[in-house]
């Protein structure tokens, strides 16, 4: 009866040890699904045209909530769609654009380097 209750005890104790070492190892937080999507396709995507230093343009959308990397390009223009977006610049700000808005810098682009689908 002993041998049993220390078997049972020693392995309640391993499986709550591995249970602490998963708990404080994975991560907890937001899921990032935010995905890039066609621009073909019709839809109310977030919509961003882009420009980076090397001189290579870009036209991106993305579509559901979440954060991604942007790498540091300058953003000519940005439309959210049926987005609220937030743009995380290189210089630490962080700029909020509501959803159906279109958004224009012909003269200082910012330099984002991450943006989320709130």
């Amino acid at each position: 009866m002993i041998s049993t209750l220390k078997t049972t005890a020693r392995t309640m104790a391993t499986a709550l040890a591995a249970a602490a070492a998963f708990t404080l190892t994975v991560p907890t937080g937001t899921a990032f699904a935010i995905n890039e999507v066609s621009c073909a396709d019709q839809g109310d995507f977030l919509r961003i045209k882009s420009h980076h230093s090397t001189g290579i343009t870009s036209e991106d959308c993305y579509a559901n909530r979440g954060r991604t990397d942007f790498g540091g390009w300058w953003i000519d223009k940005i439309s959210t769609g049926n987005n609220d977006v937030r743009l995380h610049d290189a210089n630490g700000s962080v700029v909020n654009i509501p959803r159906h808005r279109v958004v224009t810098y012909p003269n200082n682009p910012p330099k984002i380097n991450a943006i989320e689908i709130l």
